[in-house]
């Protein structure tokens, strides 16, 4: 009987979340804000609490956050990530001042102590890549300028979530100094082993886990990052952080084709893991933390706003170009909820949880709008601020001539 209320609810929650992104798909909305929906709906506090299959939905979650760091690192090779970081890194130093800093503020505002104002300026700090990637072939502007501009800031959020992750997970299981030391030092070289690896050995990586046979690729790539995440969880590490260097270290066809068969894996799980996340969030804690949610989703909208203006001036983007990439980077979403969750599953404070839904609930839905707006508004804005000429005079020449009746 166990197994088939399991069965019964699990199915329900694929077959709804289907229905949900199909739904956001017809609006081109992106479905994030739908699935923790969902998961408040039917969590603690909800319309109807799931029982039989939480911890299911619980390891599916755990897969769905591998899965999302995994298929980041497929995007990259370590080639590109140096150069990004050798190129862009004052652009990446920028993003991390404006938009780090209003968490952490907040979260010692409110008392949460010193721990959360380090998870929360992690949430404030990473913007969506999968939203931002979607908005910008939505409105037809992969082309353009400063596209690649945008993308830079992406990518070295993504390789500083290589060193913020092992941080973030030492501090909220409680670990000293020197474990916290020891951990971080740990999670550094093996992010330098695996890029000097790639670098110089990604061919023969590759070569290895290359197969023609789509099953055995798929099998192979999993099982690997799957065991390559426990290693890393088992070092303290953080399971992420090795899912995202398995696949900086997979390059060529391998990566390529990687990415083709595990995109729907992603997907599948991904939301999975949305809706465990607004599981564990009890509706009835989200109006008390409301109003510290839109303060912070003003503040840090603005600040990506101008962290995007600031690395596409330095590009020698045109003024419309800066506006257009400070509007694109707005949208949180995926990373900063993975971030959020591991403070929620370690207990660090009770309301950080809601506050980061409520967070990303405003940004991942206002994220397109700006991506959309931010430039038109910004050149209607400035035409208004310009000074009105006042109308040439007349040359004396035409003044004195005769009017014609």
């Amino acid at each position: 009987m166990h197994s088939a209320v399991l069965l019964i609810e699990f199915g329900s929650i694929i077959l709804g979340l289907g229905l949900l992104g199909r739904f956001a798909a017809r609006f081109r909305l992106s479905p994030i804000p739908l699935y923790l929906l969902a998961g408040l709906a039917f969590g603690e506090g909800g319309l109807l609490p799931l029982g039989a299959s939480e911890e299911f939905v619980a390891t599916g979650a755990e897969i769905g956050v591998i899965l999302l760091l995994l298929m980041l690192g497929l995007e990259y090779t370590a080639s590109d990530l140096v150069s990004n970081l050798k190129t862009h890194y004052p652009s990446g130093l920028v993003d991390c001042a404006l938009n780090a800093l209003p968490g952490a503020a907040v979260a010692l505002l409110l008392g949460w102590g010193p721990v959360a104002a380090v998870v929360l300026a992690g949430v404030t700090w990473i913007s969506s890549s999968g939203v931002i990637a979607k908005v910008l072939g939505d409105l037809g502007r992969v082309g353009n300028r400063e596209t690649p501009v945008i993308l830079s800031v992406l990518v070295l959020e993504d390789l500083a979530m290589a060193v913020y992750l092992p941080i973030v997970t030492a501090l909220v299981a409680g670990a000293g100094l020197m474990a916290g030391g020891v951990t971080l030092a740990i999670a550094l070289g093996a992010a330098g082993f695996v890029l000097f690896l790639a670098l110089r050995y990604g061919r023969v990586i590759s070569r290895f886990v290359s197969s023609d046979d789509p099953e055995k690729l798929l099998l192979v790539v999993l099982g690997l990052t799957i065991l390559v995440a426990g290693v890393a969880q088992q070092l303290q590490v953080s399971a992420a952080v090795g899912a995202f260097l398995v696949g900086i270290a997979l390059s060529g066809e391998v990566a390529e084709g990687a990415h083709t068969l595990l995109s729907p894996l992603r997907d599948l799980f991904a939301a999975v893991f949305f809706v465990f996340f607004g599981l564990h969030t009890d509706p009835s804690s989200i109006p008390p933390v409301l109003l510290p949610a839109l303060g912070l989703a003003a503040v840090t909208a603005l600040t990506k706003i101008a962290t995007g203006y600031w690395a596409a001036r330095r590009a020698g983007i045109s003024v419309k170009g800066r506006w257009r990439a400070g509007g694109a980077l707005v949208a949180r979403g995926e990373f900063s909820i993975v971030i959020a969750g591991l403070a929620v599953a370690a207990g660090v404070e009770p309301s950080l949880g809601p506050l980061a839904t409520a967070y990303v609930l405003i940004l991942v839905v206002l994220g397109p709008l700006t991506a959309r707006y931010t430039e038109p508004v910004a050149t209607w804005w400035a035409r208004r601020r310009e000074p009105q000429r006042p109308e040439p005079a007349p040359r004396a020449a035409e003044a004195e001539a005769p009017v014609a009746d």
